[in-house]
């Protein structure tokens, strides 16, 4: 047995957050001596206390924290419970900073309103660079910041971004900038409306005009414009989970054919493993390197190795996006992010977050 003071050190919990927790039922002693209502606790209860205690640091609510204990030995229950308080929590910041925006235009509301930022891009280019992250946007109503893509202006281009926070598409296109830097999430319905606009262009003009700011994005081809107000999200810091670009190179870089890859993974007998999220059944791929450094589609009972699993739907649309005939993937362990890239553009590429095996 342990004395409440004792789990209080191994836990990571205060004396008194034991109290509450017990007072509120989540985490009740073993035993309370009834002479001197003194709490002992045993071993076992070691692993649920810095459960607890993690879950208090990140501001789990009371009930979150109840249920997440109630179902430990349930890890999709609990990752689900997980995804949820982290989406308040971004809902959260966000709402924070558009306040912030607010007050800051109160106290100086004479601020001289910013000229939108010229844009003269290759209408193929940019069409391209649509293609390769449309498939990446979000559709969560519980996440609009998602719903969108963003352009991210630089001194001599445009970077096009989008997630839906199990994978990441990213492409850039080099252009004429007029203007300063300045990021703006255009919507998907935008989106979509800009690349049939790029098609009309086609033996017109090998140009594409864009007029950015952080409010309002205007796109125009062969003098017919698209003209879209951004949404008002803070979109995430996306260069964090960049993979092989932080941290160093990755450790298998695999050249691969993109048509015999997608037989591998359609195939009838291709073999794959169900994995539930989110009240849902999808299908799971494990990738492998073979004894020639070349990647492998494994079976769910493949030996001890370097074992990949991925979101199959995911990987197809990646491989799809990537619109060449050879692709290079990077791996680079069991929970490292996946990256898919075209091997003679580095702007370009996809990053798949991994399935736990």
């Amino acid at each position: 047995m342990r004395s409440i003071g004792e789990l209080a050190r191994a836990s990571g919990l205060t004396v008194s957050a034991l109290r509450f927790y017990d007072r509120s039922g989540v985490l009740v002693p073993a035993l309370v001596d009834p002479a001197t209502a003194y709490r002992w606790y045993t071993d076992d209860q070691v692993a649920p206390a810095r459960l607890v205690a993690g879950l208090r640091r990140v501001g789990m609510p009371l009930a979150g924290i109840a249920e997440a204990l109630r179902h430990r030995h349930r890890p999709a229950v609990v990752h689900r419970l997980l995804d949820a308080h982290l989406r308040r929590l971004e809902d959260g910041l966000a709402d924070a900073r558009r306040e912030l925006s607010r007050i800051r235009a109160l106290i100086d509301p004479e601020e001289i309103p910013v000229s939108p930022t010229r844009l003269v891009l290759s209408r193929t280019d940019l069409a391209a660079a649509v293609d390769a992250v449309r498939f990446a946007v979000g559709s969560d109503p519980e996440l609009p910041v998602l719903s969108g893509v963003l352009l991210e202006v630089e001194p001599d281009g445009v970077r096009l971004v989008a997630t839906d926070r199990h994978r990441l598409a990213v492409a850039r296109v080099g252009g004429k900038v007029d203007g300063p830097p300045v990021r703006a999430l255009l919507p998907v319905d935008a989106v979509d409306e800009l690349r049939a606009l790029l098609d009309t262009g086609v033996g017109i003009t090998p140009e594409a005009h864009l007029m950015v700011s952080a409010d309002r994005v205007e796109v125009t081809v062969a003098g017919r414009p698209v003209t879209a107000a951004a949404l008002p999200y803070d979109f995430p810091d996306y260069r964090r989970l960049l993979h092989g670009q932080v941290g160093g190179e990755p450790t298998h870089r695999i050249p691969v054919d993109v048509p015999a890859l997608r037989r591998a993974l359609t195939a009838g007998g291709a073999p794959v493993l169900h994995r539930e999220y989110a009240g849902a059944d999808h299908e799971v791929v494990v990738l492998g390197v073979d004894d020639r450094g070349g990647l492998c589609v494994l079976g769910p009972d493949a030996p001890d190795g370097l074992r990949v699993g991925v979101n199959r739907e995911y990987l197809l649309d990646a491989l799809d996006a990537g619109g060449r005939g050879q692709l290079v993937l990077e791996l680079d362990g069991p929970i490292a992010p996946l990256a898919v890239r075209r091997p003679d553009d580095e702007d370009v590429f996809s990053i798949l977050m991994p399935v736990r095996l």
